[in-house]
């Protein structure tokens, strides 16, 4: 037999020897983590479908903010839920619009923890689509079609109202053409150039969305997301999102959902030089708590190693519903 030249093993004979040529590392200052916050007072709501995350009013919403500190995640993003809904998505752009509260409240408990505004409508508005609709009725149905440059107006008004409120970074999740070039021109008009753009520019019309929408009450009332969203199927697609982005001034570039598109967030981080974010979305989180929560599958280890498939494909920020409990496991191995 011959004898092997090449060993690769010597390398994993210890954990020391592990840890010293591992090529990936995560750490909590890689994590966003969402809160849910909404109207009322001592709310604090178990999502069905996502245990461990909650609805807060902001009277509660302390206690949620204080973890997230102490455990060293250096950003959130906030989605709200408002009290009355319209055709229009008033509460989105209000000044004391739900998200509007929650980040001034968060910026004076803690100043220098990030603040990310989720910029859209679809919590906001009663037919839960991402900007303004223009209804008619066919065959006994509603139908509707999503104005393009209507909405890019009321995403603007939304974005000054979220950095006039103290967002640190501005993420419109909305998915029309044009946003990130008109909210870059209002937030400058508005004098806030030097509050960065996270643009969803890669976001799909995808299946694990659907504990979001639960979460935040912003499923659509008729027809889905697909004439605005992209199609799962579309790899090139991507690219050209992405390229729009850039070009309209985006400061870093997104890719949702994370786990199903791998190979896209190493396409956009080998095409493009901008720093890139993965959502590890709520339906993935929620397959990840059901299955731990019959005893198939070891939480902790699949957390983590999905967390880092993530990075290692090219993530440089993660968005995760898994972030307390990711920097805790991260805090206890260290020491």
């Amino acid at each position: 037999m011959s004898f092997p030249t090449v060993r690769h093993r010597r390398l994993r004979r210890s954990a020391a020897l592990r840890s010293m040529v591992r090529e990936t590392a995560i750490s909590a200052d890689d994590f966003i983590m969402p809160i849910f916050v909404t109207y009322g007072e001592g709310v604090k709501t178990e999502i069905s479908s996502m245990p461990g995350v909650y609805n807060f009013s902001l009277d509660t919403m302390k206690a949620e903010v204080d973890e997230i500190v102490e455990l060293g995640i250096k950003a959130v993003i906030l989605f709200g839920i408002p009290e009355t809904k319209d055709s229009v998505g008033t509460g989105a752009y209000a000044q004391d619009g739900i998200v509007q509260q929650a980040t001034r409240q968060i910026k004076e408990w803690y100043p220098d923890l990030l603040v990310v505004a989720d910029t859209c409508l679809c919590e906001f508005t009663d037919h839960g689509h991402c900007g303004m609709v223009h209804t008619f009725e066919r065959d006994g149905h509603i139908h509707g079609d999503v104005l393009n440059d209507e909405s890019l107006e009321l995403l603007v008004q939304t974005a000054v109202s979220q950095a006039e409120a103290g967002a640190d970074i501005i993420a419109p999740s909305n998915m029309m053409d044009g946003y990130v070039q008109a909210i870059r021109e209002g937030l400058d008009a508005a004098g806030y150039d030097q509050i960065p753009i996270m643009a969803y520019s890669v976001k799909y019309a995808s299946a694990f969305y659907g504990p979001f929408r639960e979460a935040a009450d912003s499923a659509p009332q008729f027809g889905d997301r697909k004439t605005y969203q992209m199609d799962p199927a579309n790899a090139l697609e991507a690219i050209r999102e992405a390229e729009s982005d850039v070009l309209e001034g985006a400061d870093m570039l997104m890719v949702k959902p994370a786990m199903a598109y791998m190979d896209i967030i190493r396409t956009i981080k080998n095409e493009f030089d901008l720093p890139l974010v993965a959502y590890n979305v709520s339906g993935e989180y929620a397959m990840v708590k059901a299955a731990a929560g019959n005893g198939w599958i070891n939480e902790k280890g699949i957390v983590m190693e999905l967390l880092t498939g993530l990075k290692r494909a090219g993530a440089d920020i993660i968005i995760t519903y898994h972030s307390k409990d990711a920097a805790r496991w991260i805090r206890e191995d260290r020491n």
